[in-house]
């Protein structure tokens, strides 16, 4: 095995998405390709699907595993959503007011 077939294996994020919520307290997600942007009250993700928003109170980032693209959430959810192509102008005003 050479340097480069090494490098490969270890960037390799899955291209698998899923959700997992426990008592609307944990958030467990795959597929994840960055976190773009969070706070206590918003989180802003770019997953294989989409971009994935998610909303709630006393928000906090446990844990990014950027190898696996697995991001761990905690705190009281109260909305996912996703921003598909069709809806553009809405992450147009999301981005627009995350940046004034």
């Amino acid at each position: 095995m050479n340097y480069y077939d090494h490098k490969e294996s270890v960037n390799r994020t899955h291209t698998d998405h899923s959700v997992k919520i426990t008592n609307r307290r944990n958030l467990e997600i795959s597929g994840v390709k960055e976190v773009d942007s969070f706070d206590n009250e918003e989180f802003l993700l770019e997953t294989v699907m989409g971009y994935l928003i998610i909303r709630g109170q006393n928000l906090q980032l446990k844990n990014l595993d950027v190898n696996e693209g697995i991001v761990t959430i905690k705190g009281k959810i109260y909305e996912l959503s996703y921003v598909d192509e069709q809806g553009q102008e809405k992450a147009k005003g999301f981005f627009s007011k995350l940046f004034r």
